[in-house]
């Protein structure tokens, strides 16, 4: 550490006497070089879907070059016009960028000078952003993170027009612009800049990528290593969901890409800001590669952003959509830009794996580089594979110990179980230890709510968090997951979640006809331990693969417990009875219960209940090993919501009190289908007839299922030892069953 400090101060004191260690550094040398220019060069017009690109780029810069520059004053949030200006400025002058380097067509550049001195201009005297609500306002955009979007695009504008303009251009647009904008945002918010946060990924990267192009060795050292010196308060808290500063905390580039990577290549945030974090990631470690390849930046951590990019796609259902886990906007795809970017450039830097190839024909355009060249020639040629998601099971912390996110998938994503087992996932982390979300094929069955946001919308806060992302998208009780007296995993606390996670009991993908992932959470309840097994199973007798759900619960006082299980469609029968108010009323107060309203109210007639849907022309049913005194309720999501922020949507939730051990059992099963076109029923009803807990103690745990002809099947879980090796004999109803290994089921 002290060697780093002088060798900081020493540069530090070099880049005072002698702004640039290398006056003769050569231009493009971000994301193009000279040589990677000559290349694309010599291939226009043979490329198909390259030569296409550049069309589909060209026209959308000479659109904006048509309408002319416009650099607005800032005072709006995101969805605002002047927001939505700045930002289409950045994104066309990095457009403009690459047609200057491939067309030689100099309105180009002239375009992306005048805008740079338009910016200039307005920069030294701009004061911070007029909106209030970030813990770090920016100066172009209310918050810092969208002006180092800003600073991350222009960089590769400035240094793709670099030799055009005379050293007096570079060193008004160095000193008045580009140097306070990359101090502003690092030195001057380093709570925004000096932590490990996607936020500050963007900032590492934007002070980065400029320090290439000005070959500022301080600014680099400062992008790679973070501000040495601070001045935050140990413990400290900022305002965007559970910063706290650790003594001895490492920050820059470096720690962002060390400490939320998993080995496996897992993003602790999610898939959400792993797509959206990706970008400053692989862009900035690609302008390392070129400028600084000795740094082996895609080397760092064993490879761990190329494995990213493969980690990102396995985490998408089969229509490419990314799984909504923790603060995750629905929809969001690998066919966004930064998907597009992630894939050319694994592709290019990593083994070349054909099956990005066909991923990249899906996105349909590639990036005006030498990486979309070379995807798109591998297309040309034929050499694309499809991309195959098989189960996966990606562990999660830095070591890799801290829980993980496990995705079960049957067939070609006929049904697919997503299992998160993970740790908190920093300040865009939920509360919901244990939970699932299942799919068949794209469509959601049993979903995960997401995020409570309208990103850029401006009726919608203004684009940004909506208040509902507190009291309802992160609470326990809004995801598939046990809820306890109605409170939230950690008492909703960040710090606490922040130190636990859960923890894999086995994983097991051999048999693709049952394949399991069992879980354990000790510290969510103070005195009660979780433990979840979830199995994929394809059983003869049933056409479609099903999931088993086993929650078992070990409290040391008696508790409520609430599962629920948010369905997707419509109701179409029960084999309860319930009753439904005339007026609603909200199900609780708080931790999310404020939200639901209670729409129905029955207990099961039987020890097998069973509950059915309609979603998206395919039947499904929940079918669960209920004790008569469990309550039944349904709800629906609306209550306290007067701005109509939370989607109107569905749960059956089983309520059992008074109880401190129990176990939940409960099959979802996917069956026939409905066409609306022929009008043509088939399969409608459920193929199993009882679902039971037959045996459970401290050690074993036995769910028998029994279909509509009387066949019947037994999954036994070996609750303490699940050792690969470990044999096992238990008797069940008179019956002896030996096995080997963690579960047995036949």
């Amino acid at each position: 550490m002290h060697l780093r400090k002088f060798t900081a101060l020493l540069l530090i004191v070099v880049a005072m006497t002698s702004p640039r260690l290398s006056q003769a550094q050569p231009h493009p040398n971000l994301i193009l070089t000279k040589e990677g220019v000559q290349k694309v060069r010599n291939n226009l017009g043979k490329v198909p879907l390259f030569d296409a690109t550049v069309q589909k780029v060209k026209q959308q810069v000479d659109a904006e070059i048509a309408f002319g520059i416009d650099t607005p004053i800032p005072k709006d949030f995101s969805g605002g016009y002047t927001h939505q200006r700045h930002k289409i400025n950045f994104l066309t002058a990095q457009k403009a960028g690459a047609l200057y380097q491939i067309l030689q067509d100099d309105k180009y550049a002239k375009y992306i000078r005048d805008m740079l001195f338009q910016y200039e201009a307005m920069y030294k005297d701009l004061p911070v952003h007029p909106q209030e609500r970030s813990y770090a306002r920016g100066k172009l955009f209310w918050q810092c993170l969208n002006d180092s979007n800003w600073l991350v695009y222009m960089s590769q504008a400035y240094d793709a027009i670099y030799d055009t303009l005379s050293k007096k251009e570079r060193d008004t647009l160095e000193n008045n612009l580009f140097r306070p904008f990359a101090d502003f945002i690092s030195i001057g918010n380093p709570q925004f800049y000096n932590r490990v946060h996607n936020h500050s990924t963007w900032g590492n990267a934007a002070v980065g990528m400029i320090a290439l192009v000005m070959d500022d060795e301080e600014l680099l050292q400062r992008a790679l290593y973070g501000i040495e010196d601070d001045g935050l308060e140990i413990g400290g808290k900022d305002n965007d969901g559970g910063f706290i500063k650790v003594a001895g905390q490492k920050a820059g580039f470096l720690a962002n890409l060390e400490d939320p990577f998993s080995p496996d290549g897992y993003y602790t945030e999610g898939p959400y800001y792993q797509r959206y974090a990706m970008y400053p990631f692989l862009i900035f470690g690609l302008a390392m590669h070129n400028a600084k390849p000795e740094m082996q930046v895609f080397e760092h951590k064993n490879n761990v952003l190329l494995k990213g990019v493969n980690a990102l796609l396995n985490l998408s259902d089969a229509d490419g959509e990314f799984f909504p886990l923790n603060d995750g906007q629905k929809g969001m795809s690998y066919y966004t830009a930064s998907l597009v970017t992630a894939v050319d450039i694994a592709y290019q830097y990593g083994n070349q794996n054909p099956q990005l190839l066909s991923v990249a024909e899906k996105q349909n355009e590639v990036l005006l580089d030498q990486s979309g060249l070379t995807v798109a020639i591998g297309i040309r040629d034929g050499k694309s594979q499809p991309f195959v998601k098989n189960s996966i099971n990606l562990s999660d912390g830095p070591d890799g110990k801290q829980g993980g996110v496990a995705v079960l998938r049957y067939g070609n994503e006929d049904l697919t179980l997503v299992f998160k087992y993970a740790a908190q996932g920093l300040s865009h982390g939920h509360y919901d230890k244990l939970s699932f979300s299942l799919y068949e094929k794209g469509d959601e069955v049993l979903q995960d709510y997401g995020l409570a946001r309208f990103v850029n919308i401006g009726q919608k806060g203004g684009g940004n968090y909506l208040k509902e992302n507190k009291t309802w998208a992160k609470t326990t009780i809004a995801h598939n997951t046990i809820s306890q007296n109605e409170m939230m995993h950690f008492g909703g606390k960040y710090e606490t979640a922040s130190k636990h996670h859960s923890e894999l009991y086995f994983y097991d993908d051999s048999n693709k006809d049952i394949q399991v992932v069992s879980a354990t959470e000790s510290n969510a309840y103070p005195g009660t331990q979780l433990h979840r097994t979830m199995a994929v199973i394809k059983s003869e007798g049933f056409k479609k693969p099903y999931l088993l759900d086993i929650m078992k619960v070990e409290s040391e006082k008696q508790n409520q417990y609430d599962l629920p299980f948010y369905f997707m469609g419509q109701v179409l029968s029960q084999n309860f009875a319930y009753e439904s108010p005339t007026t609603l009323s909200p199900l609780g107060k708080n931790n999310g219960y404020q939200h639901l309203y209670l729409e129905g109210k029955g207990q099961p007639t039987g020890s097998t209940t069973q509950f059915s849907w309609l979603g998206q022309g395919k039947y499904y049913t929940l079918t669960s090993a209920t004790n008569q005194s469990d309550e039944l309720l349904l709800t629906r999501l609306g209550a306290n919501d007067p701005d109509f922020n939370l989607r109107r949507e569905a749960a059956l939730m089983i309520r059992r009190k008074n109880n401190d051990n129990t176990t939940f059992a409960t099959v979802i099963e996917p069956h026939g289908s409905y066409s609306p076109v022929s009008e043509l029923s088939v399969n409608s009803n459920s193929n199993i007839a009882e679902l039971k807990v037959v045996y459970d103690d401290l050690n074993y745990t036995a769910v028998s299922i029994e279909d509509v002809k009387g066949n019947s099947s037994m999954f036994i879980l070996a609750n303490k030892n699940a050792a690969a090796s470990k044999q096992h004999k238990v008797k069940i109803a008179g019956k002896t069953f030996n096995w080997t290994g963690p579960y047995h089921f036949k």
